[in-house]
């Protein structure tokens, strides 16, 4: 191996002996800072808010070096979300004629109801959450 790269067996030897430089030392223990940082933000920082993360750690370090060791391990920002396959042009929305008109005030109770729906991304998933506006005169039980 030392005659195909053309370097004495001694010259080798001699670089397994010696220790890590300080900057390598150094880039390994904040390349471990940058790792836990970026896994505590469940994967998704980049290089820029790793580098206010350090900051508030108290660590002395640019965004370039932040930049360089993150390529190194591997640290990408996770971006967006991603699509599903398939066609997204569907069929047309059926419009349904608006017979509420905006007058909320009815004569007679259970005339009227309002509903909303709204999905909400969490770490866990989509939580959907349902409001239905009953009129004063009924409850809903849900169970």
């Amino acid at each position: 191996m030392c005659r195909c790269l053309r370097i004495q067996p001694s010259g080798f030897y001699a670089w397994l002996q010696t220790p890590l430089s300080q900057r390598a030392q150094e880039d390994r223990r904040q390349t471990e800072l940058l790792q836990n940082a970026w896994a505590e933000s469940g994967k998704v920082y980049g290089y820029r808010k790793l580098h206010d993360d350090l900051i508030e750690r108290g660590e002395s370090i640019c965004p370039n070096r932040v930049s360089r060791l993150a390529q190194l391990a591997g640290i990408k920002a996770h971006i967006g979300y991603k699509r599903r396959p398939g066609s997204y042009g569907g069929k047309p929305s059926v419009v349904v004629d608006n017979t509420l008109d905006r007058q909320f005030d009815v004569e007679a109770p259970d005339k009227v109801w309002v509903t909303d729906i709204t999905y909400i991304r969490t770490q866990e998933g989509f939580v959907y959450l349902a409001v239905v506006d009953l009129p004063p005169a009924k409850s809903l039980t849900v169970m």
